[in-house]
């Protein structure tokens, strides 16, 4: 599980890193992002492209430590969720699904990651 949610999770923030405008359209916004949009977009990348590596890394070896970089996941999806939140009445019904459905989703993937890790490092 690790190194499936780990590698969608270094894709997507390499995406942003590589063409933040095109990742940022993916994800359901159709106005150029601007210069400041794109800065932030970038971030997110370096984000996810640091916490999908390491993710994916601790899966690949098997260490016991995927837990943590699960709950690092679901905490940056988390953030964005909350972020999203604060924005909820700008957005567009795509943004809305994308947006906050997949940061809802990668919130419970990082718990579950998590709480099967634990459970897995125990045994």
């Amino acid at each position: 599980m690790a190194i499936v949610a780990g590698s969608i999770r270094l894709a997507s923030g390499l995406s942003f890193l590589v063409a933040p405008a095109a990742a940022n359209r993916l994800w359901g916004d159709n106005e150029d992002s601007g210069p400041t949009a794109s800065l932030l977009l970038r971030s997110m990348g370096y984000r996810d492209a640091l916490i999908g590596g390491l993710l994916l890394r601790s899966g690949l070896q098997g260490n016991g430590r995927a837990a943590g970089w699960f709950l690092a996941s679901a905490g940056a999806d988390a953030a964005d969720l909350l972020g999203g939140l604060a924005n909820h009445d700008r957005m567009s019904a795509t943004q809305k699904a994308r947006g906050l459905g997949g940061a809802a989703v990668g919130i419970g993937v990082g718990v579950l990651g998590a709480a099967r890790a634990r459970v897995r490092s125990a045994a």
